[in-house]
């Protein structure tokens, strides 16, 4: 599989890519790789990079982008933060990607078993961890179906926070980011959620 160059980034619709990802992640669940030369794409992205999508998804060590959606270098921008939770620098860099460098999808990915929302949804408090949780909060005040137990060991309860927070910083992104919003709604990219499994290695996009 050859590296994208900016012929064929362009080409690329938000769709396109979208389904690119998809395809990457039926690879990875049914342990099937698609045959790249990394030294050759080393080579191939010296002199530029042309990435389709830009992923924000969890520090995790289990939910590397590149990994799950059958990637490689120059393919896309990975984003990664204990959450997956949206700052400035974070909105910036997905700014950069889009506007500046011509991806046409980003992708907001949460995942099962994240350890940031349990620690949220157990009220944790520790040092400059404390104000990383405190920006998943808004998830768990949007769970209003749980009325006991809202804990991390209340599986249910987890995943509805879980999904919150994805699409709580899907619609961020929207709302902080004049350009990108312009963007979508020009249908120059796509803006989604997602949610990867860590017991199936399956992706499910909200779309």
């Amino acid at each position: 599989m050859r590296t994208h160059t900016k012929e064929t980034q362009g080409i690329l619709s938000p769709e396109h890519a979208l389904e690119i990802l998809k395809e990457g992640n039926k690879r990875f669940i049914n342990n099937i790789k698609a045959h790249r030369n990394l030294l050759q794409q080393v080579n191939e992205t010296s002199s530029g990079q042309f990435p389709f999508a830009a992923i924000l998804s969890c520090i995790d060590s289990r939910t590397s982008a590149e990994l799950i959606f059958d990637q490689g270098l120059g393919d896309i921008f990975s984003i990664r933060i204990a959450g997956n939770i949206l700052n400035e620098d974070i909105l910036g860099s997905m700014e950069f990607a889009c506007k500046i460098a011509g991806s046409k999808l980003i992708v907001v990915l949460g995942h099962t078993k994240c350890g940031a929302i349990e620690g949220a949804c157990n009220n944790i408090v520790l040092g400059n961890v404390t104000a990383l949780l405190n920006k998943i909060k808004p998830a768990i005040e949007k769970e209003t179906e749980t009325l006991t137990d809202r804990t991390a060991n209340n599986e249910s309860f987890l995943h509805n926070v879980t999904v919150n927070n994805v699409s709580i910083t899907v619609q961020k992104i929207k709302e902080q980011s004049k350009i990108l919003n312009e963007m979508e709604q020009a249908n120059e990219i796509k803006i989604i959620g997602g949610l990867y499994d860590v017991e199936t290695g399956q992706v499910i996009f909200y779309e």
